[in-house]
């Protein structure tokens, strides 16, 4: 066990698969050098040279187009986008070409590229620097999306979305980089890729969540434990493949959910996960399944931020709206964290 933050169990992936394959590249803006705008490709040009880890111009959509050549072409290519709005100039070669590749071949040309993408808020960032972006990736089928909140599987999310024949969009929560955590990165104990996880066990109502909105619904959770509420928090990990059992089965035992997300509610994930949910929970379910997400509006300013992103009152205030007549009353807890 060794204390990390998630950029550097980023790194540490990036490092071990370029030391494991050959195949591997890492390429993006200011990736080599510099070490990424948040160091997670720090020092990898040193140790493995300019051919393995390179800068690319400020040109998106060419550096998605030149990884899907590589990848063609028999190579590993890990694409980094500095900020998730960046990415938006490559979206056209990443929903015409990286997801639909393989099946415009009938199987005969894989693409094994991972494409990774800082997002969320939370860092003071202003517009094209927060965006969440998530839901434009998972509706496009062909693609794989994941989205890490620890630092453990930061670094086997990473390995395994490297060595998939699938593209990987992975999404990296900005406000999360910098988090420590005691992680055991050599030995993995638990199944990832595609595999939701229980973060927290509890009886009174299932809280789904991913990527930067985790630490949020474990911050919920414990408060509402202090008022005699257990709450159980789901961490979905990816969001493409979908883990329908997981998740259905803890909602199945506390027959209620809340759905927390930080990107804007309209036509979200979130919005997908409660309609699965209510497809395979409906005989379970004791009241409506509830979103809490950001609001419906371009990014806000730095300052304002804090009333954008949804915290631990906007959760806890939907667990009140679950309508417990047996249990106790929750409208008595602490509003005063955001």
């Amino acid at each position: 066990m060794a204390v990390v933050t998630l950029a550097k169990a980023l790194n540490m992936a990036l490092r071990d698969a370029l030391r494991q394959d050959e195949r591997v590249l890492v390429l993006g803006e200011d990736v080599g050098r510099l070490g990424g705008v948040f160091r997670v490709t720090d020092g990898l040009t040193g140790e493995f040279g300019e051919q393995r880890c390179f800068d690319t111009p400020l040109a998106e959509s060419g550096i998605v187009g030149y990884a899907v050549g590589l990848a063609t072409e028999g190579f590993r290519p890990v694409v980094e986008i500095q900020f998730d709005a960046f990415a938006y100039p490559a979206f056209e070669q990443i929903a015409s070409h990286v997801a639909k590749l393989r099946n415009r071949t009938r199987g005969r040309l894989a693409l094994p590229m991972v494409i990774r993408i800082p997002y969320g808020g939370g860092i003071g960032g202003v517009e094209h620097h927060s965006d969440s972006s998530e839901a434009y990736y998972a509706h496009t089928p062909g693609l794989k999306v994941a989205t890490p909140a620890t630092a453990e599987d930061a670094y086997w999310l990473l390995r395994d979305a490297v060595h998939s024949s699938d593209p990987v969009v992975f999404m990296e929560p900005k406000k999360l980089y910098w988090s420590e955590e005691d992680a055991d990165l050599d030995r993995r104990r638990v199944a990832h890729f595609g595999r939701a996880v229980v973060r927290r066990q509890g009886r009174d109502a299932t809280l789904v969540a991913y990527g930067p909105a985790v630490p949020v619904a474990l911050d919920a959770a414990a408060q509402a434990a202090r008022e005699g509420i257990e709450l159980e928090v789901v961490d979905l990990r990816t969001l493409v493949p979908f883990d329908d059992e997981t998740v259905s089965a803890s909602v199945r035992r506390t027959g209620r959910c809340v759905v927390v997300q930080e990107a804007q509610g309209f036509a979200g994930v979130g919005a997908e996960v409660v309609a699965r949910v209510q497809e395979r929970c409906f005989h379970s379910l004791e009241a409506p399944v509830l979103r809490v997400s950001g609001f419906d509006i371009p990014y806000p300013p730095p300052k304002l931020e804090h009333a954008h992103l949804p915290g631990v009152h906007r959760v806890l205030d939907a667990v009140h709206r679950l309508q417990y007549d047996d249990e106790p009353d929750v409208r008595h807890l602490d509003r005063g964290v955001a």
